[in-house]
């Protein structure tokens, strides 16, 4: 394992010379003139000696010099564990220049290697040498303080001395969050899932620092990466479309899509998606990171996706909500179109602690769905805060998030509602992991506004919602368990309660405050020993009036959406899911069998059943005696078949195809709820930067 040393240095008049951050070392390479040397002056030993090694011996070619040419060549180099030096990459305008430095850095002298733990070691640096040619100045243990004022031919030529670097895959070591993708986040799950880790895998998305301990993107997507040697064809293939580097900076930009096109045969529509993107995401310093997207988007989808969305729709004459992307108006005469932004800023001022300001998705569980806290809704702000320490890793969340219906719009605006939540993740061995969830949700009732009572990270929340009123809050808590049967195989569970009543709960009279669900799942990573193939196997079951309330603004919904599962509530579920990735080529086959209770809605039975989680709990059809799926009962089936191909790992850019059966029978049909059967086939190139749900 290669150990890759981190210092910057900057030099104003020469070069400017700095390592790639990834590692410590304990000792400095060692020229012979350094040999003397104190260790704490090996450093800039090296350094000096390094810099007047090559403003001695390079050679400013003739077309440079007549072309009054100003800039810098940047080499990145290594020192390998035998203390020889090898030229990686070399950037500059000039073949000459590139030329020209590969001769000089091959007149080096082999040296002493760096240490790591006493062991010789890697080490990589980048070094910019400006053009023309400036005498270095010898690097002093002690520096002018950074306030005195700089001489004029230093402070005039500020612009000029500024160095493009090479972007050297940042973004794998920043504290940007992982975009969430169900089959992105496959890949390096087994890889976070081995016994004896002290990782912590359900608060997600996770940043790029924490997964790269154990997964390593860049020697990962290194074996994905095409011979190309065109600028279009690396860029397409292999690279980011921007990058901008600097001594204390990074950047990228790319633009994106997300285009489908498809067939719902059984309504004979004609489907598409047309999302035109662009993102960008950076960091400034060692501990700041930012993220970016805006989505341009207009698209028609199969007959019952249509449906759900319109049902969806909000006040103020909008016909649809998209599920899972927002409010969509309008387009043409059959089409919707859905402007979106997202993104984020991430800070770490220590390992111990992140601090995140967005508007976006989390998500808790280790499963497929989340019964806690998911990303099937629209966007929302959100501001969390994660702190990680011995066994733990304890995340808070505070988001704004929004009820659109009618009966709730005043004055043309939607009403606010508020959420906090906090979860504890624990390891209690090496196998075993727990989970404890709470969850708040108050409106801004009486000017109440953000309720400073819910930022308190460690109070417990149901003893707020009491205090606050009886229908001033409506508090939820969960647990959740993992276990790693072995580094191939393991468990997981979640328990939701969302009605305090321990008497209700188990009486066993099907009580409707007997409002709870649970979660039971399973993973096998490199099934059968084929290298990865992921098989996974899930349970969902959540009684009736689950999430539901009886002042529904205060229910766990958020723009006409459930915060957690997709389905609402009122229905048991099994999901059987395969994921393979080889190479380039990738596949994803899906089942989903469930039985699900929805209301009636007829002049005869107005009755809530309690699968709509925007039903009142006062309209209930009865105190005791609820049962699972009751209402209008109806089976419900949903097959989806994916494969595909990853055009380029660093964007996330793929083409695929898809199938879709999906096959809806209640026992009665309605107006809202009727049997109707699905087969929706697609095509499409897409950045892969969030999970759409079809299957609902």
């Amino acid at each position: 394992m290669k150990f890759i040393a981190s210092i910057l240095f900057i030099f104003v008049l020469f070069p400017v010379f700095s390592q790639t951050n990834t590692a410590t070392f304990e000792k400095y390479p060692v020229f012979p003139e350094c040999a003397d040397a104190n260790i704490d002056q090996l450093e800039f030993c090296f350094n000096n000696t390094l810099q007047e090694f090559v403003y001695t011996n390079f050679e400013v070619p003739d077309i440079v010099t007549t072309e009054n040419y100003k800039g810098a060549v940047a080499v990145f180099f290594e020192i390998d564990k035998e203390g020889k030096f090898r030229v990686i990459m070399v950037d500059a305008v000039y073949d000459q220049l590139k030329q020209e430095a590969r001769r000089v850095f091959e007149m080096l002298p082999q040296i002493q290697p760096a240490t790591y733990n006493g062991e010789p070691t890697y080490v990589q640096f980048t070094l910019a040498i400006k053009i023309p040619k400036v005498a270095p100045v010898k690097e002093e243990v002690t520096s002018i303080a950074a306030t005195k004022t700089q001489p004029e031919e230093v402070v005039l030529n500020e612009y000029d001395n500024l160095v493009k670097l090479p972007y050297e895959n940042e973004e794998y070591t920043s504290q940007i969050n992982i975009p969430l993708s169900h089959h992105t986040y496959s890949l390096f799950d087994p890889a976070l899932n081995r016994i004896g880790q002290n990782n912590h895998t359900a608060q997600k998305p996770y940043v790029y620092s924490e997964v790269n301990r154990y997964y390593n993107f860049e020697e990962e997507n290194s074996k994905l990466l095409k011979n190309k040697s065109s600028w279009f064809g690396r860029k397409f293939w292999n690279e980011h479309m921007v990058t901008i580097k600097g001594e204390d900076y990074w950047i990228t930009l790319d633009p994106g899509v997300d285009l489908q096109v498809g067939k719902d045969t059984d309504a004979d529509i004609d489907t598409y998606n047309n999302t035109r993107l662009v993102y960008t995401q950076g960091g400034i310093g060692k501990n700041f990171n930012f993220f970016a997207v805006i989505y341009e988007s207009q698209g028609r989808f199969a007959d019952y996706f249509n449906r759900f969305a319109e049902a969806r729709k909000p006040d103020g004459g909008n016909p649809a909500i998209i599920p899972g992307r927002g409010i969509a108006k309008d387009f043409k005469e059959d089409s919707y179109d859905y402007p979106l932004a997202t993104g984020h800023i991430s800070y770490s001022p220590s390992k111990t602690f992140n601090f995140q300001l967005g508007h976006g998705k989390n998500f808790i569980g280790d499963g497929y769905r989340s019964l806690l806290f998911s990303d099937n809704a629209s966007p929302y702000p959100f501001f969390k805060i994660n702190t990680t320490f011995w066994k733990i890793k304890y995340t808070n969340t505070w988001m704004s998030l929004r009820d659109v219906r009618p009966e709730v719009t005043a004055d043309g605006s939607f009403r606010t509602k508020y959420i906090a939540n906090h979860y504890l993740s624990y390891n209690v061995t090496k196998r075993l992991n727990i989970g404890l969830f709470e969850s708040v949700i108050w409106q801004n009732d009486n000017d109440r506004g953000f309720d400073f009572n819910y930022l308190n990270p460690v109070i417990f929340y149901r003893a707020i919602e009491f205090s606050t009123g009886s229908r001033g809050g409506n508090a939820i808590i969960g647990l959740s368990g993992k276990f790693k049967f072995s580094d191939d195989v393991n468990v997981y569970s979640q328990l939701i309660i969302d009605e305090f009543s321990s008497g209700d709960i188990s009486g066993g009279d099907g009580s409707y405050k007997n409002k709870i669900g649970y979660q039971l799942g399973a993973k096998y990573y490199d099934a059968f020993k084929v290298d990865g193939l992921m098989l996974q196997a899930e349970y969902n079951r959540v009684r009736p009036y689950t999430y539901s309330h009886n002042t529904v603004i205060l229910n766990y919904g958020h723009n006409n959406q459930s915060l957690a599962h997709t389905l609402g509530a009122n229905f048991s579920e099994f999901i059987g899911i395969a994921r393979y990735q080889h190479g380039r080529i990738f596949s994803d086959a899906k089942v989903i069998v469930a039985k699900r209770g929805f209301e009636f809605n007829t002049e005869d039975d107005m009755f809530f059943y309690g699968g709509n989680i925007y039903g009142s709990e006062d309209n209930r059809i009865s105190d005791n005696g609820n049962d699972l799926a009751q209402g209008n009962t109806t089976d419900f089936l949903h097959a989806e078949l994916q494969a595909g191909y990853l055009l380029n790992p660093a964007t996330n850019l793929k083409v695929y195809a898809s199938v879709i059966f999906r096959d809806f029978k209640p026992e009665i049909d309605t107006a809202e709820v009727f049997e109707n059967q699905t087969t929706w086939f697609n095509f499409g190139i897409r950045t892969d930067l969030f999970n759409w749900y079809y299957d609902f």
